[in-house]
C-alpha cells in the first residue's frame, strides 16, 4: 500500500486571527486535510515571524492562539502533525546548507525583498534569506503539495529550484519536487473599509474576540449610501449564508443598512458558534495545546532527522 502524499503548510503567528485568515487560509487547509487524501503537516512558522515580532510574550501568545485556532476549526491532532518550526532544529540546519549553494542575485528576486527595497526599508538578513528557510521547511518533509495563494506561488518555486540544484550539485536524488496547490476559489474577504481584510489596514473582524468586539466591527463596516444594497456587508454575508437565502433579506431591507448589519452579526455568530466555543474550551484547558505540540514536535523531529541523515551523507559531513 502506497503511503499518502504529503501536504505541508506553515502559518506565521503575526497577529490575532480574523475572518480573512479563516476563509483565506485556515478553512482551505483544513478542507484539504479532511479529504483524507494526505498526510498533513502544519507548522507554526515562529522563526519566520521573528522578522515581524520581536517580543517574547507576544510571540508565545500568538503561537498558542494560532494552534488553538486550527484545532478549534477542525484540525485533528491525531491525524495531522502540528508543530512549532523552532522546535525542530533541522529547519535551520538545512537552511544553512541551502545557503551555501544559493547566490545573492537569486535571492534578490524574492517578492518580499523587492517590496521592502521598493519602500526604502532597511532589509534584515532574515527577510532577505527567508526563501531558503521556507525551502527547508518544505523539503524536509518530502512535501508533495503545498497549498498557497496565487501571490505565494514563488515560495514553492524557490523550494523546487533549490531541490533541483542540491540534487545536481551533490549528484543525488535527495529531494523530491513539491507542487503548489492554488485554490482559485479561495475567498478574498473584504475588510470593514472595503479593502482586503488585513491587520496592516486595521480593518479586520476578529474571529475569537468578544461578541461586543464583533458587533462593533460589523456596525463599523463602510457602506455606500448611493445604492440599495451595501456591497461590503453583502460580500461578507455571502461567505456564511447562501446567496439564495440572502436575496429576500436584502430585497426586504433595501436601504436599511442597520437591519442588514444586525442580520450579518446574527449569521456570523451562528456560523462560528461551535468554533468559538471550542476555542474557549482550549483556552481553559492549556494542557491540550501543550500535548498537541509535544506530540507534533516528536513526530516532526523523527521525520526531519531521518531526512537530515540522508542530506549529511550526500554533502559528506556524516
Amino acid at each position: 500500500m502506497n503511503p499518502k502524499p504529503v501536504l505541508l503548510t506553515g502559518v506565521k503567528p503575526t497577529g490575532d486571527i480574523h475572518l480573512g485568515n479563516y476563509f483565506g487560509a485556515i478553512k482551505p487547509a483544513i478542507d484539504l486535510f479532511k479529504t483524507g487524501e494526505y498526510q498533513t503537516y502544519i507548522f507554526v512558522a515562529d522563526y519566520h515571524t521573528l522578522n515581524f515580532i520581536q517580543d517574547a510574550e507576544e510571540m508565545r501568545r500568538l503561537t498558542r492562539e494560532t494552534v488553538m485556532a486550527y484545532l478549534a476549526c477542525g484540525l485533528d491532532p491525531e491525524q495531522a502533525v502540528i508543530f512549532k518550526q523552532s522546535e525542530v532544529p533541522a529547519h535551520t540546519e538545512l537552511c544553512w546548507i541551502f545557503d551555501t549553494i544559493t547566490s545573492v542575485p537569486y535571492l534578490e528576486r524574492a517578492h518580499a525583498f523587492k517590496d521592502a527595497e521598493a519602500k526604502g526599508k532597511e532589509v534584515s538578513v532574515g527577510t532577505f534569506n527567508y526563501p531558503m528557510l521556507m525551502a527547508a521547511d518544505i523539503l524536509l518533509y518530502d512535501a508533495d503539495v503545498v497549498p498557497v495563494g496565487q501571490d505565494q506561488k514563488q515560495h514553492v518555486e524557490y523550494a523546487r529550484d533549490t531541490a533541483e540544484k542540491f540534487n545536481r550539485v551533490f549528484k543525488s536524488e535527495t529531494f523530491k519536487l513539491p507542487k503548489p496547490v492554488i485554490s482559485e476559489d479561495v475567498a478574498v474577504v473584504p475588510g470593514t473599509d472595503g479593502r482586503k481584510m488585513s491587520k496592516s489596514y486595521g480593518n479586520v473582524i476578529a474571529l475569537f474576540g468578544s461578541d461586543e468586539d464583533m458587533r462593533k466591527s460589523v456596525m463599523g463596516i463602510v457602506t455606500d449610501s448611493s445604492g440599495d444594497k451595501p456591497e461590503n456587508v453583502y460580500a461578507m454575508h455571502k461567505l456564511v449564508k447562501a446567496e439564495g437565502e440572502l436575496m429576500s433579506l436584502y430585497e426586504n431591507n433595501r436601504g436599511n443598512y442597520k437591519a442588514l448589519k444586525e442580520a450579518l452579526i446574527a449569521d456570523l455568530t451562528a456560523y462560528f458558534a461551535s468554533i468559538r466555543a471550542k476555542y474557549v474550551e482550549l483556552k481553559e484547558n492549556p494542557s491540550i495545546v501543550d500535548d498537541t505540540l509535544m506530540k507534533g514536535r516528536e513526530k516532526a523531529k523523527a521525520v526531519a532527522e531521518a531526512k537530515m541523515r540522508i542530506v549529511r551523507e550526500a554533502i559528506g559531513v556524516a
